[in-house]
């Protein structure tokens, strides 16, 4: 009887996609050194429909997923039980140095992070505002999840 309830409330692959798009907050486990899990919520972007997001080279993140690669984003949201939503993927951060996909997430989440119109990936913003976001660039890197297995629920489905 329990997975029947889970098979109603999953996600089909489309609805996943759609609502990956229409959020903008994931929280990122990634495993520390000592094996514990490092907990972190990070606004993104989808990046050929992934999960990105630009940090600090030398944030903590980074350095554990140097480490090992391992990690889990969750994307979720509602208040009542019969209206809580998510999705969380298991998989691989990827750390990407090129500075041509860094950017682009980094124009659209930058946008959000200062309450300006977000653009959608790769489209072009104000020049001032595009300049503002590459300085602060400079010191981050790209993380891509590369997901393995995908779970989500969505209650109102029940």
């Amino acid at each position: 009887m329990a997975g029947s309830k889970r098979e109603k409330i999953k996600m089909t692959p489309d609805e996943v996609g759609a609502y990956l798009a229409a959020n903008f907050k994931v929280q990122v486990a990634t495993v520390g050194k000592d094996g514990e899990p490092h907990l972190v919520t990070m606004f993104y972007a989808l990046l050929d429909g992934k999960i990105a997001f630009t940090t600090y080279k030398a944030s903590q993140k980074v350095l554990n997923l140097r480490r090992n690669p391992t990690m889990t984003c969750l994307v979720e949201d509602g208040v009542e039980y019969a209206e809580l939503r998510g999705v969380a993927l298991y998989g691989r951060g990827l750390v990407i140095e090129d500075p041509e996909p860094r950017s682009k997430v980094g124009m659209v989440v930058g946008s959000r992070m200062a309450g300006l119109p977000v653009p959608e990936i790769g489209e072009p913003i104000d020049p001032a505002v595009a300049a503002g976001i590459e300085q602060a660039l400079a010191k981050r890197v790209l993380i891509v999840m590369e997901p393995d297995r995908v779970v989500s629920w969505d209650h109102s489905k029940a």
